[in-house]
């Protein structure tokens, strides 16, 4: 017996195969809302906590008030990809210019620039530029990471990690004097614990593959959605709404 294609893609675990069939501007405003993909448990990116959603998720309700519909969400988990999700919206996706013409799945006009940020100790003195580290200086990365790469080739003295909360704990405590670490998840973490004396620096904005524009990302788009969402977040990057939310996480928002 010949298994439909669908069961064989879930009988293999592939769930890239699984068929998207996320809506049209037209249908999206016949249905009311539009469908946000998120991270339930991913502060400060989004959460399912109603005091503290998230950045993506406040910048998800623009979009869709300012469409006129109805924001739903589901949540994704690392066991429940994405791609399986019937999603019509997904943010911070890394930006893709030709996305932004054409293709399968489209994408808005960059809103913020993202990436790594070195994170410096109380201790430390104040540097613009990962070339300015002195050997000796020790600083934590992710273990194959193209930060450690970026600075092992400086000739910095670095120290590898399996897991972030770690080296951001010791970069807290003074055991390193600097740290290479997501900007937005330092910048929520020196908010919380401003005690810490670490200090966030845009060190790596001319590494290459260390900085990115980021996006919205939308699945089985048509035109007249890609334009309206593009209208609405240069509103918010007009107006300061969307520097407003990403302030309200600790981040600086970064003009891409």
């Amino acid at each position: 017996m010949k298994l439909p294609k669908l069961l064989l893609c879930l009988l293999a675990g592939v769930t890239f195969c699984v068929p998207a069939t996320a809506r049209t501007l037209e249908q999206i405003k016949e249905l009311g809302s539009i469908l946000l993909c998120a991270n339930p448990d991913a502060l400060p990116y989004a959460s399912d906590k109603s005091d503290k959603p998230g950045f993506q998720i406040e910048v998800a309700r623009e979009i869709a008030h300012d469409l006129g519909v109805k924001l739903n969400i589901e949540w994704v988990l690392p066991r429940r990809r994405a791609n399986v999700v019937n999603c019509d919206l997904q943010l911070d996706v890394p930006s893709d210019i030709e996305k932004q013409k054409k293709g399968k799945h489209r994408q808005s006009r960059p809103y913020h620039k993202a990436g790594v940020v070195l994170g410096l100790s109380a201790a430390a003195t104040p540097i613009e530029r990962y070339t300015e580290l002195q050997p000796g200086q020790r600083v934590g990365v992710m273990i194959g990471s193209v930060a450690s790469e970026v600075l092992g080739k400086a000739g910095a003295s670095i120290v590898p990690y399996a897991f972030q909360s770690d080296m951001v704990e010791d970069l807290s405590k003074g055991d390193l004097y600097g740290g290479a670490v997501s900007g937005a998840s330092l910048s929520y973490f020196v908010l919380q614990h401003p005690e810490s004396g670490i200090k966030v620096t845009h060190a790596f904005d001319e590494a290459s593959g260390l900085v990115w524009p980021v996006a919205a990302g939308l699945r089985n788009a048509d035109d007249a959605i890609v334009e309206a969402v593009n209208q609405i977040i240069e509103r918010m990057l007009t107006d300061g709404t969307i520097k407003r939310i990403y302030g309200t996480y600790g981040i600086a928002h970064q003009q891409p």
